[in-house]
């Protein structure tokens, strides 16, 4: 008897697969000294403590990729649950800039990324890429995390689930 590869999985399934892996939403924001880009994240994982290192997932294809291979510094805001419609804001297709989708939101500017940063989430990183890493139809960026300018004292996390932002806890 001969042993047969497994079909691969197509990638509908694969997707559908991985929307029942809950996932903590953030933003990830980008100064490229003529524009600030942002776009939500839920592909992103803390990697090491001692050095501090996150990793952040995006669509090889996308602007804010090809940012990052040019510009090594961002911010990431874990969001909270009341930061919902502001995920949605950064999700949506042909959005405009960071800063018209900041707009009435209280937000500054990182002092080391220079990138836009969204208060009142859970907490917000500013980062420095050290690696970068084809994968498949993504581009990973491995950061050292050069500052953490806050963090919530309390709060509940935005959660992506089934393809839908999903506060855990009160909003």
């Amino acid at each position: 008897m001969t042993k047969r590869d497994p079909p691969a999985a197509s990638p509908a399934s694969f997707d559908t697969a991985v929307g029942a892996f809950a996932s903590g939403v953030t933003l990830v924001t980008v100064a490229d000294g003529r524009d600030d880009i942002g776009i939500t994240v839920s592909a992103f994982c803390p990697v090491s403590a001692d050095p501090a290192l996150v990793l952040v997932s995006l669509a090889a294809g996308s602007y804010a990729a090809e940012l990052l291979t040019r510009v090594t510094e961002f911010a990431v805001t874990l969001l909270a649950a009341s930061q919902r419609a502001l995920a949605g804001r950064f999700a949506a297709a042909g959005r405009p800039g960071a800063r018209l989708l900041l707009d009435g939101v209280p937000h500054h500017r990182g002092e080391l990324s220079g990138a836009l940063i969204a208060d009142d989430g859970l907490a917000a990183l500013e980062c420095q890429v050290t690696q970068r890493v084809a994968a498949g139809d993504h581009l990973l960026f491995l950061a050292r995390v050069l500052s953490v300018p806050y963090l919530a004292e309390a709060g509940s996390p935005l959660i992506r689930y089934h393809r839908r932002y999903v506060p855990l806890g009160p909003a």
